[in-house]
């Protein structure tokens, strides 16, 4: 996926912010050369773990 494409997934989120989230590691994703790239099935973890994020904190 691309950031387009992430913005469409993700529909709360603005193209830049997906970039601004994937240069400070908050975002999983990857460059290609000058270009960010965005797996779905990580994009459609990290969606799972911010709309839950009290599902993954270990007591």
């Amino acid at each position: 996926m691309n950031p387009v494409e992430v913005e469409d997934a993700v529909s709360r989120i603005n193209r830049k912010t997906a970039y601004r989230l994937a240069t400070d590691s908050k975002l999983p994703g990857f460059r290609v050369g000058g270009t960010w790239r965005f797996r779905r099935v990580d994009i459609e973890d990290w969606i799972e773990h911010e709309a839950n994020p009290k599902k993954d904190k270990k007591r």
